[in-house]
């Protein structure tokens, strides 16, 4: 490898460190203040049948959301070469759950997905997901000088991706095993590995998650179901279309500008409106111009930390800062795409906005990660008091 590619390996500390990226902190601070609103108006008729009142769920997303915000900022602080010694103990506790769900997790819809410790519920596959591309981000800076050595430094990673990928689908779970695999597959690619290796292993990754997708009745009539829809207006009314269906309406019902804050109608007909969909509860209350926002939103992170990752001070951060930015933009389109009915329905929550405490705390510790190469890139540069008094 050339000396140039080596020397992106040089510590941080060399180079002056700035602010957290502003556009970065502040999209996803309003993505979690506005999930508040959000999560409160979907769930309000949800919560009082199931609880007795309306409120219930909002407190409970409420404080998940400081809770990750506190989280957020205190991973912030940290120096994010931590991951060289934490990153595979991590992962292997990630491995670990995933294992032991399958033995003796929380049976919810049909799936085994959740570890329940006393009152706390969360899904491993959320801490996973980030502890995966946080190794490989590692392996990869480790690597760096032999990467086209397929058994020293391809297969070791492969492994890793496959055991997780592997533990997920077994949940059963494919459409996030399916988005882990890309999402690693997309920071084996930032990380420069030899592109043959990395085209045939993804190329054998697609056939597997195809197999797999067909192998089993449930899904195949999933796929089917979704096929027919657009051809048969009365599959639209089926079960396994009936969230969709609700979901459709939700948008079509808001228009342009939304019937207003807490005036959605379609909360009461589709199914948990405050979890995977709340997408389309979103697109009723506040129409068009508020689903574009929160992916405008969305899209303002993924340019910043693809950003940061560019400008990152080494290997580590840039692949670190390339894997958390892959996850929340691929789930975040994945969850548009699903409610708008674009792709089969999956189990994906949109990031920072669905209720759910796993998902909020995960992707807020890993900001926090991408905080702090933000910061050691300095994206943001810090204003020396002599300029500012000049500038003033």
């Amino acid at each position: 490898m050339n000396e140039a590619a080596i020397d992106i390996g040089k510590r941080p500390d060399q180079r002056p460190a700035g602010h957290n990226d502003w556009f970065i902190l502040l999209g996803v601070l309003g993505l979690m203040f506005f999930s508040i609103a959000f999560v409160y108006s979907a769930s309000a008729g949800f919560s009082d049948e199931k609880t007795g009142s309306s409120a219930t769920f909002f407190w409970s997303h409420a404080i998940r959301v400081l809770a990750g915000i506190a989280v957020m900022f205190g991973v912030s602080r940290m120096d994010y070469h931590w991951l060289e010694r934490w990153s595979k103990p991590m992962l292997i506790l990630a491995l670990g759950m995933l294992l032991y769900v399958l033995f003796d997790g929380t049976k919810m819809k049909g799936a085994t997905r959740w570890l329940s410790l006393g009152p706390i519920s969360f899904q491993p596959s959320e801490f996973a997901k980030f502890a995966l591309v946080m190794h490989l981000g590692v392996m990869l800076a480790e690597k760096r000088r032999y990467l086209d050595d397929f058994k020293r430094s391809f297969m070791p990673m492969m492994f890793w991706v496959a055991l997780a990928c592997g533990l997920v689908a077994l949940q059963p779970n494919l459409s996030t095993a399916a988005v882990i695999f890309m999402v690693a597959m997309g920071t084996l690619l930032v990380g420069r590995v030899n592109l043959k290796q990395f085209v045939g292993v993804f190329a054998l990754g697609l056939v597997l998650v195809a197999g797999y997708a067909v192998s089993a009745p449930y899904r195949m009539k999933r796929i089917m179901t979704y096929v027919s829809m657009h051809d048969n207006v009365a599959d639209t009314l089926n079960a396994s279309n009936y969230q969709l269906t609700q979901g459709l309406i939700a948008f079509g019902s808001g228009g342009i500008t939304g019937v207003g804050p807490g005036q959605s109608r379609q909360r009461l007909f589709v199914p948990e409106p405050f979890g995977d969909f709340i997408y389309s509860i979103i697109g009723e209350e506040y129409g068009f111009i508020g689903t574009l926002a929160i992916l405008a939103v969305f899209g303002l992170i993924l340019w910043r930390g693809l950003l940061v990752a560019r400008h990152a001070p080494d290997d580590l951060g840039r692949n670190v800062a390339a894997g958390i930015t892959l996850i929340i933009g691929a789930y975040a389109v994945i969850n548009a795409c699903v409610t708008t009915g674009l792709v089969p329905t999956t189990g994906l929550p949109m990031p920072f906005v669905s209720y759910g405490g796993s998902s909020v705390l995960f992707s807020a510790a890993a900001v926090g990660v991408l905080l702090n190469i933000s910061r050691q890139a300095n994206v943001m540069p810090m204003i020396p008091a002599g300029r500012v008094g000049a500038v003033a």
